[in-house]
């Protein structure tokens, strides 16, 4: 049941369970049809051969980001040319309130809790507080210049906002929606994910390069040199792997002990969101000059797969379960819904770590959040 005690919990929840209903009912019509055939030798896999487009729905005109409640019921998609927030049933993939928030919103984030929902505005400086069980803006943060993403702390006590014109990062303290700190980082800071433990926070820089933010201190203890101006960032759910979108048409893997680039994986053009899966099996790039989203074996790191979405891919989100996710296309006003494969372990995480964990970073709240 949902907090207020509606009925928006009783949706029947779709991915894992769906899937090992198909799986067992698949297995049990096989046995019986092959009982008196003789011994079966082999169990079919009824895991989806691959990452499949199932829908698309008309959101608006030129949605920027996309942020999933961590029940997985409800999306929330910001729109730059619209001043507005969709809400989207993730059950029914509808559009089902719109919600006025400030003059060119660019990124949404939920708070871990699902109690709030933060709007960056980039022409007003601020940041609109969306309540999200009433669906209606209920505090604006006034920031500095041109507030361009944003990401909440694992505990969801903290709010990290870049800050592209004012080259900063405002923190902000989420119980009184007031920002208290800013911190200095490179020119024109573009994403922010943070460390499954919240110890650390990573952020983008124009300046082709990725500061790493000590969050207890609130101070600048490393810079990663990645040859490219960087977008979107994601941390592994293991905490392992930082993968960076760069604009050089490549992903670039960094090694989060040493600070280090370890790797870089060419992908389609210009990548600008990138997201882990919250198995850790997968990470998934939008490439907003090909229209397609690019699938990574993180145990490889390979590409996998190429799905073909719509126009300007610029930003997605998993869901909470791994089953799904959503692509906004901001050249035509869609949303692409992928069915996602299963991700098959193929041994350990990178880094020596079992997978686990949820959504971290700008795997669920667009390309920098």
């Amino acid at each position: 049941m949902d907090r207020d005690g509606s009925l928006r919990g009783k949706r029947p929840v779709r991915g894992s369970f769906p899937r090992l209903l198909f799986g067992l009912t698949t297995t049990a019509a096989m046995m019986l049809g092959m009982a008196g055939a003789g011994a079966a030798t082999a169990v079919a896999d009824t895991a989806s051969s691959g990452d499949t487009v199932i829908d698309t729905v008309a959101v608006g005109r030129a949605p920027s980001s996309v942020a999933f409640s961590p029940d997985g019921f409800r999306a929330y998609v910001t729109h730059y040319a619209d001043e507005s927030v969709s809400v989207i049933d993730a059950v029914s993939d509808t559009v089902i309130d719109t919600i006025t928030v400030g003059s060119r919103p660019s990124s949404v984030a939920v708070s871990p809790d699902g109690s709030r929902a933060y709007v960056t505005n980039v022409s007003d400086n601020s940041v609109s507080v969306i309540d999200t069980d009433s669906d209606t803006v209920i505090d604006t943060i006034t920031l500095g210049k041109s507030p361009s993403q944003v990401a909440f702390s694992p505990d969801g006590s903290r709010a990290y906002v870049t800050s592209a014109a004012g080259k900063t990062v405002s923190v902000i303290d989420t119980p009184s929606h007031v920002m208290f700190d800013t911190v200095s980082v490179g020119d024109s800071p573009q994403a922010v994910a943070f460390s499954p433990d919240g110890s650390r926070a990573y952020v983008t820089s124009a300046d082709r390069s990725v500061v790493v933010i000590d969050t207890a201190s609130n101070t600048v203890t490393g810079t990663v040199p990645i040859g490219s101006p960087p977008k979107g960032v994601a941390v592994s759910p293991d905490g392992s792997r930082a993968y960076v979108a760069a604009q050089n048409g490549s992903v670039v893997v960094i090694d989060t002990v040493s600070d280090t680039v370890i790797d870089t994986i060419t992908v389609g053009k210009r990548p600008i969101w990138v997201g882990v899966s919250p198995d850790g099996f997968r990470a998934y790039v939008t490439n907003a000059s090909d229209n397609s989203v690019s699938v990574i074996d993180t145990a490889s790191d390979t590409v996998i797969d190429t799905v073909s979405v719509g126009q300007n891919p610029t930003a997605a989100a998993i869901t909470p379960d791994g089953s799904r996710a959503y692509v906004v296309n901001n050249q035509d006003g869609s949303m692409s819904v992928i069915e996602l494969a299963i991700g098959q372990p193929g041994g350990e995480q990178p880094g020596g770590e079992q997978p686990g964990g949820g959504c971290t970073g700008s795997a669920c709240f667009g390309f920098g959040s």
